[in-house]
């Protein structure tokens, strides 16, 4: 039988990409080899509850909520993450993965909805991004960036338009990409601005859980 380690399982408001604002519930499995500096989930790193992945699926429809995020951490560390997801999807669910883009995505089940984080260099781990898995990349999924400062957004403005993520969403071929600032280290009309003035086809976006229920709240 597969077990993972999981932090948390609970059920709350979408807070980020383009399914923001939707209940969903989400799996949080715990670990995760990248130490970003802005990092808003370092009680993930250690601990959690040894699970099967029968009891996963029985919490989760328990919770009954169609939407489900598989997250962390680094969710993909964890090769029980793979059969978790397409166990989900098997049962009806619509699955979203939340992933560093650190790991290979390959594995993933296509019917997965891949939120891939590329790491920007305000994080410390921009080599730690493995670009190949930008081939990976479907018309489900979608690509962000997290944006600590000015440097950050230019970083990410030229990796949009250099590997093209532009013209992927243009055609179609990407669901969106996401330009979303540190809490409390860059204004938001600072970020809303530079991606005006530069025209970027990208979506600004605000940790939206974080409005609700604060910023260092855990289980939302």
């Amino acid at each position: 039988m597969s077990y993972l380690r999981v932090t948390e399982i609970f059920h709350s408001i979408q807070g980020e990409s383009t399914w923001a604002g939707y209940p969903c519930t989400f799996v949080r499995l715990t670990g995760c080899p990248l130490r970003c500096s802005w990092c808003d989930t370092e009680y993930a790193f250690h601990g959690g509850e040894k699970m099967s992945l029968d009891a996963i699926l029985a919490r989760v429809h328990e919770i009954s909520t169609p939407l489900v995020e598989i997250t962390g951490g680094e969710p993909l560390i964890h090769r029980g993450a793979f059969e978790l997801a397409r166990r989900l999807l098997d049962d009806g669910f619509t699955v979203l993965v939340e992933t560093s883009g650190a790991i290979d995505v390959a594995p993933l089940d296509p019917r997965a909805h891949k939120i891939m984080d590329l790491k920007c260099p305000g994080s410390g781990e921009e080599a730690r991004n493995l670009w190949s898995n930008l081939e990976h990349l479907t018309a489900r999924d979608e690509v962000k960036f997290v944006i600590k400062d000015r440097h950050d957004y230019e970083w990410a403005r030229d990796v949009v338009l250099r590997r093209g993520l532009a013209d992927r969403l243009r055609a179609g071929s990407l669901r969106a990409v996401l330009f979303s600032p540190v809490w409390d280290a860059v204004e938001f009309q600072d970020l809303a601005a530079w991606i005006l003035d530069d025209h970027l086809p990208v979506r600004f976006q605000i940790q939206l859980h974080k409005v609700i229920w604060g910023a260092n709240v855990p289980g939302v």
